[in-house]
């Protein structure tokens, strides 16, 4: 018996016997553990702090995907809103390698949050990778949605990824400094997946147009990419670069493409010019000097789904894993068609 009792001619006496104390010491052993367990779950449940030690997990590459869809939007409107109310709180982060001012906004920074915590939130064991780098806790953060009808329709049989050969990178807002200019159509938000290095999966929206663009690798795509193949060729080249080293490539494609004619148009962000190559304004993206993978995945993964192409300048495909240097700095290519002739044209002129 764990409880005895024992008459004693007067008030009842209670005594406990050595069983009795060992299975109530078994009990309150059996209580700590799953209290403690409990509080683990709890916690790897809203990724505070122990994200390193869930590599273990498996994610679905269409639930990661539609979470970012979801981000996106979501953070692109209150990009919107901020620079509607013109609330940027505009700050500097220095200059850029081109001697250019490299703002920060609140619309950066709130971009940020939403996009950071809510992937955490979702997905604790992800290895992440953002442009800004502001830290917060994300407890009382809503989970976002994983329940995107056209990326359903497109999982069927799909297997998980261990979280250690994921990583997702996040450009909260690129072109900011066309942001605080009122250059808003050149602005986008992107979030981007990739698989042991490899872009699979993209998101570029355009909050000032309404518009996100998504491509699963193998999959499908958004609807507004489904009709996009680039441009056929013709007798003038289109090429587009950034506004901060115009005048650098223009002398370079020239050279590069002659004797057809080369039209060079300046355009702010990368996803930006990225989405002109794919609709087909543009025949070719180049860019010539260090720029960092969260600017260029998504469009690297939207290109690979449409039977694109990005490499550096010397050919080499862009690896995105999370342990490697976020910048790439052997400058840029991106087309729709010819790949290989215009970035041999462009490395020959290079190296004369």
């Amino acid at each position: 018996a764990v409880v005895s009792t024992q008459s004693t001619g007067g008030p009842a006496g209670i005594s406990i016997s050595n069983t009795g104390i060992l299975l109530i010491c078994v009990c309150c052993m059996l209580l700590f553990i799953y209290t403690f367990r409990s509080s683990i779950s709890e916690q790897a449940g809203s990724g505070v702090g122990i994200y390193s030690k869930f590599s273990d997990r498996e994610y679905k590459i269409s639930d990661v995907l539609s979470a970012a869809i979801y981000l996106s939007e979501k953070a692109g409107r209150r990009v919107k809103e901020i620079r509607d109310k013109d609330a940027l709180d505009e700050q500097s982060k220095g200059e850029t390698k081109e001697g250019v001012n490299d703002p920060l906004t609140q619309g950066d920074l709130e971009s940020h949050r939403i996009l950071v915590k809510g992937f955490k939130k979702a997905f604790p064991a992800l290895n992440l990778v953002s442009e800004e780098h502001e830290e917060e806790s994300i407890e009382g953060v809503t989970a976002p949605s994983f329940n995107h009808p056209d990326i359903i329709k497109l999982a069927n049989g799909e297997s998980s990824v261990s979280a250690k050969d994921i990583t997702v990178w996040v450009d909260p807002l690129d072109a900011t400094k066309e942001y605080t200019e009122r250059l808003t159509q050149y602005v986008t938000v992107m979030a981007c997946i990739a698989v042991k290095g490899v872009p699979v999966a993209g998101v570029i929206r355009k909050p000032f147009d309404d518009q996100t663009y998504w491509a699963w690798v193998g999959h499908g795509t958004s609807g507004n990419l489904a009709s996009l193949h680039g441009s056929q060729e013709q007798e003038d080249l289109r090429v587009i670069v950034s506004l901060s080293h115009q005048g650098e490539v223009k002398d370079v494609a020239a050279k590069a493409f002659a004797p057809r004619q080369v039209t060079v148009t300046p355009a702010g962000g990368a996803g930006y010019k990225t989405i002109e190559v794919i609709k087909g304004s543009q025949d070719v993206y180049v860019h010539t000097t260090l720029i960092k993978k969260w600017d260029i995945c998504s469009g690297d993964a939207i290109l690979r789904a449409l039977g694109g192409k990005q490499t550096d300048l010397r050919g080499d495909e862009i690896n995105y894993s999370h342990e490697l240097d976020p910048r790439n700095e052997h400058g840029l290519i991106a087309t729709m068609h010819d790949h290989e002739k215009y970035r041999i044209a462009l490395q020959a002129t290079s190296k004369s």
